[in-house]
């Protein structure tokens, strides 16, 4: 690993003329500006792993339904709710968050259940579930509603919190998933997503209260990718919640035309493409990524 700079905190502006404080403390020498770091075939992260979450205001855990929650709150100002990807946990979020806190927000990042550090029980999974855990968090820390950052699975679980409880989601921002079984492309491994699986190994070892049951946990969140969601065109263009929808332009799973249709079909939906990206883009390019999520932020 590179040898920090000198441990001065630097300024600089990001697209969308934030002012960004980084302390090279925290991070390696290759992470002193995510806006500028790039990994797109993620041997940094196969290398170095991700950077360490900034000091949570909060952590705790929330019981529902047989499980264990896990949240951590970060930063004050208006609350954005981070929902990762199938496998992962909060440290998908670990570019994200610090600039999230830097533009004066409140990032409340949820392990979903039975990843990360949340438990889970014998149940199969379910979108509709995790969409429960969700507004059971946001209960327990007296949320009434809030801005939705969904990453994949995080995605759908958005969606479906916007659909159920839309007074509890002012805005949604979808990135890189499904909503019917029409919209994936057919599975063909690659190095990137190789190194992504192998990450999401090395993560669940560290974090979950179960560290040897990585395999059993991703055969039933794969059984749920593989059956769900299933939403009609009927049933979408009933969700009014505004919807940004965001994808990779290299997506390894999604198809394009699919997520252009559904931001024809949610009412109040666009749709925006991540050029030279994939379904890692949070990883691969932490600076674009975060720059689209704060002109999203910033349209509410």
């Amino acid at each position: 690993m590179s040898k920090a700079p000198d441990k001065i905190a630097m300024e600089r502006i990001n697209s969308h003329g934030h002012t960004v404080s980084v302390d090279p403390d925290k991070y390696p020498e290759e992470w002193v500006a995510p806006m500028n770091h790039v990994d797109i075939d993620l041997t940094v992260l196969e290398r170095s792993g991700t950077p360490t979450l900034p000091r949570a205001n909060k952590v705790g855990t929330v019981s529902t339904d047989g499980t264990d929650i896990w949240y951590a709150s970060f930063g004050r100002g208006r609350t954005v709710i981070l929902l990762h990807g199938g496998m992962g946990s909060s440290k998908n979020w670990t570019y994200l968050v610090p600039e999230l806190i830097r533009c004066g927000f409140n990032a409340v990042t949820i392990d979903s259940r039975g990843q990360g550090r949340s438990t889970r029980d014998d149940r199969p999974y379910s979108y509709r579930q995790m969409a429960a855990d969700v507004r059971t968090v946001m209960d327990n820390l007296g949320l009434a509603s809030v801005a939705v950052v969904g990453w994949s699975d995080g995605a759908v679980t958005g969606l479906l919190l916007a659909d159920e409880a839309p007074e509890r989601v002012e805005r949604l921002f979808f990135f890189a998933c499904n909503v019917n079984a029409s919209g994936t492309k057919p599975f063909a491994m690659t190095p990137a997503i190789g190194r992504m699986l192998a990450h999401h190994r090395r993560e669940f070892a560290e974090l979950s209260q179960t560290p040897s049951e990585f395999d059993k946990v991703f055969e039933a969140v794969s059984e749920m990718q593989r059956t769900q969601p299933d939403y009609t065109a009927e049933e979408l263009s009933r969700i009014e919640v505004p919807v940004t929808i965001l994808l990779g332009e290299h997506d390894e799973f999604i198809q394009r035309e699919h997520l252009v249709g559904l931001a024809r079909t949610l009412p109040n939906a666009k749709f925006r493409e991540l050029p030279g990206l994939s379904h890692f883009a949070p990883l691969q390019q932490p600076g674009v990524f975060n720059a689209a999520v704060l002109e999203f932020l910033d349209e509410s």
